[in-house]
């Protein structure tokens, strides 16, 4: 499967990419917006809220973040609303600078692992084979970081990786 890394949003301390499966209409993390919005509206905002002061004020510091939601050392991780809600977005972290966004959804209180609940396994498994993509392009050199660290630059007008 081919996925498309496209940046959502340029900013002072951090930078936001989200990925995008070649052939659909929608990112992931747009389509997590749109399987929310109903239910979470609040969550959501809150969301969105916290990526604007990453993105200008803070850098993507780890206390935004539910480390450690994936294998050792690929930067998986979740951003939630707040502690106590439900709502979980799975993305990659690359330190402060760059995060890339995939889907999530809903984890109820009844549930303690993701690994419970079928539509969190496999948004988190799709943000699992993201990291691994982008590590095998860095790898293979078809990826690299600009100068300050905060892109994600290829020679081709798109970012295309193979997961």
């Amino acid at each position: 499967m081919k996925v498309e890394i496209v940046k959502i949003l340029q900013g002072d301390y951090t930078n936001f990419y989200t990925a995008k499966i070649v052939g659909e209409d929608l990112s992931l993390f747009e389509n997590f917006i749109i399987e929310n919005k109903n239910k979470h509206q609040k969550e959501l905002e809150n969301i969105r809220n916290r990526i604007k002061v990453m993105a200008h004020n803070t850098g993507a510091r780890e206390t935004f973040f539910k480390i450690k939601e994936g294998l050792p050392g690929d930067g998986v991780c979740a951003l939630y609303d707040e502690e106590e809600k439900n709502l979980r977005l799975y993305c990659v972290r690359y330190g402060k600078l760059v995060v890339v966004l995939g889907g999530g959804g809903e984890k109820p209180k009844t549930i303690r692992a993701l690994q419970e609940n079928k539509k969190l396994k496999d948004e988190n498994d799709l943000v699992k084979r993201i990291s691994k993509g982008i590590s095998k392009a860095m790898k293979n050199r078809y990826l690299q970081w600009s100068a300050d660290g905060m892109e994600l630059e290829c020679d081709d007008d798109k970012i295309i990786i193979e997961i």
